[in-house]
């Protein structure tokens, strides 16, 4: 069987991704179409090596007959144009953070809680979590189940293509300029992100988190165990593309760092990359283009009691999205009866 897939944002960062992968994981397409806003109609993209698509307009597209719509166009969009799809008898698989806190939509990541899409037809919209946190629950899941984790704390090194084509060009122009010994204001971030690091991501709320933070947080209970607390700090980094994550855990139960290493080298979605010697870890610069979430400085933490660190990197265009929402219609054709 073959389905009428729609990607919309095509020709954003996240959505010229998504064509790449459904070509590369050869997906059962008896049509693809690339969606997005006015201004891009008629614009070409690439599905595959050969094949060009020309960009419709999303306010025109009727999503009647098209059985699968993978989203990445801004959630204010997502708002508007999702339940229309999923009214139409689409369904929705949602990269924003429009809909993944609505409690009869499932918030998935397949390595971890695919269980969580058995009532999917119930709104015809799943959503895909926050970047930072799909790294993150992939590799806690394992451990998770191994010994139960109490306690997260998290300080995340996140790249810039997480705020866009616009954070990438600012990053760019803003190292050049500094070589020049020019300079121009920031507008995409709040303060210049060319060799340095900025401890804010999102807007701020009203106990002191930004809203990234409290992504991570309350996404993470979702998917993965609402009696885990969880502490974040999320940082953008003059990286272009992957994030990085320094997880703090905090187990129930005891766990070596020999046995979590064990546990996640078995883990779905996850390579150790993890030799005690210079070199001997992952950073975005190799993970970038990959599909796995890394993980790398396993060693156990003496200031708890049961306590871990470990590192984790991915790239977060890919497996921090795209990858993830192709995985979830993978899954949906292959247990769930699309």
């Amino acid at each position: 069987m073959s389905y009428k897939v729609a990607v919309v944002g095509a020709t954003g960062n996240v959505g010229r991704e998504i064509l790449k992968i459904l070509a590369e994981r050869k997906f059962p397409v008896s049509e693809v179409v690339a969606l997005a806003s006015a201004k891009s109609r008629g614009k070409d993209v690439s599905f595959g090596d050969s094949e060009i698509l020309k960009t419709q307009v999303l306010d025109d597209y009727d999503f009647t007959g098209t059985d699968i719509a993978l989203f990445s166009p801004g959630a204010s969009v997502s708002k508007i144009h999702a339940p229309r799809a999923a009214a139409q008898g689409c369904v929705v698989i949602d990269n924003t953070s429009y809909f993944r806190m609505e409690k009869d939509i499932p918030l998935v990541v397949p390595e971890v809680n695919a269980h969580a899409l058995k009532d999917f037809r119930k709104r015809n919209i799943i959503a895909n979590p926050n970047c930072s946190t799909m790294q993150m629950v992939v590799a806690l899941k394992p451990l998770h189940d191994a010994a139960t984790i109490k306690r997260v704390v998290v300080s995340t090194y996140q790249s810039v293509s997480g705020a866009g084509k616009e954070g990438m060009d600012e990053l760019y122009s803003q190292t050049k300029d500094l070589f020049v010994k020019d300079s121009r204001e920031p507008s995409k971030f709040t303060k210049r992100i060319a060799f340095n690091v900025i401890p804010h991501i999102d807007v701020f709320m009203e106990d002191g988190n930004t809203k990234e933070e409290w992504k991570m947080i309350e996404e993470t209970k979702k998917i993965l165990d609402p009696k885990i607390k969880i502490s974040a700090t999320c940082v953008r980094v003059p990286v272009f593309v992957g994030h990085s994550e320094s997880i703090n855990i905090e187990f129930e139960r005891p766990l070596s760092a020999n046995e979590a290493r064990n546990i996640l080298e078995e883990a779905p979605g996850v390579v150790v990359i993890d030799r005690r010697e210079n070199g001997g870890y992952h950073t975005p610069a190799e993970a970038t283009g990959e599909d796995a979430v890394f993980i790398s400085r396993i060693r156990e933490d003496d200031s708890v009691k049961h306590g871990l660190n470990i590192w984790c990197v991915s790239d977060n265009l890919r497996k921090g999205a795209a990858l993830n929402a192709v995985q979830i219609a993978e899954e949906l054709i292959t247990n769930y009866g699309l």
